[in-house]
């Protein structure tokens, strides 16, 4: 049974937790803080303080991205953040394959939170207008730079924020980007508007073999996600197929 914790993690499904879990993030939390090592030393061992939730996130990550490495097109992701899943994008293509230079993973967030429900979202646990606001944007942007420090080639961008409702940018990233092709679009919207206007403009965009991932389809607290997936695509026309690992994370293969 789901419990209300005094926890700093400010965005989570709190009905899928118990009081353990938040008790977990917290003394987590606590841990992090001891002065036996320097701040980069424990990142550098950051496999001591992430929770087990966020490295099977990062594991599901690695793996769709291995399954696109000789698709052709661009990594976007709808749906940011604090960024830790498009800087999971940008370290693996900096890994795998340090010479794709057309290659960019392109984030689209409004950074100010969700910009309202829509009926089809129904009574779901979040999504209220300003829920989830990272504010996240300049930080990111610091993020990137120190990112591509040491990246090869680091005089091509990599790393592309377009900030705003996607029911507004969407459309103009493409008309000032029409080159645009998608080998992998990983929907994290978590409603349905913005979720339908991603499949539908981006569809087209995504070759042979490009996939599409989600983060909560068939997930009662993001019931918009699905609706928008069968409105748009519909259940019986690909395999919707899932990592044994992870519980949410969930992905089509354009065939």
């Amino acid at each position: 049974m789901s419990q209300d914790v005094d926890s700093n993690v400010r965005f989570q499904c709190k009905k899928t937790r118990v009081r353990l879990d938040h008790d977990y993030l917290n003394e987590l939390e606590k841990y992090f803080g001891h002065e036996n090592e320097a701040t980069i030393e424990k990142l550098q061992n950051f496999s001591k303080y992430v929770p087990q939730k966020n490295i099977i996130s990062f594991l599901s990550r690695n793996e769709i991205f291995r399954k696109i490495l000789d698709v052709h097109g661009n990594i976007v992701e709808c749906g940011v953040l604090f960024g830790g899943g498009l800087m999971s994008w940008a370290h693996f293509s900096a890994i795998y394959e340090p010479i794709n230079l057309t290659r960019k993973i392109i984030g689209f967030d409004t950074f100010e939170g969700f910009p309202g429900k829509h009926e089809k979202d129904g009574p779901g646990e979040f999504g209220e207008k300003g829920d989830f606001a990272s504010h996240s944007y300049e930080d990111l942007q610091e993020c990137a730079r120190i990112y591509d420090i040491l990246r090869f080639k680091n005089h091509v961008p990599k790393i592309e924020l377009v900030k705003g409702d996607f029911t507004k940018t969407g459309k103009q990233y493409l008309i000032d980007n029409p080159h645009t092709t998608i080998a992998l679009l990983f929907l994290d919207f978590d409603i349905y508007h913005p979720t339908k206007e991603a499949l539908d403009i981006f569809m087209e965009r995504i070759p042979k073999g490009g996939i599409i991932a989600f983060d909560h389809l068939n997930y009662k607290g993001t019931a918009g996600e699905t609706v928008a997936f069968m409105e748009s695509v519909g259940l019986d026309k690909y395999k919707i197929q899932r990592f044994y690992w992870d519980p949410l994370f969930s992905y089509i293969v354009k065939e």
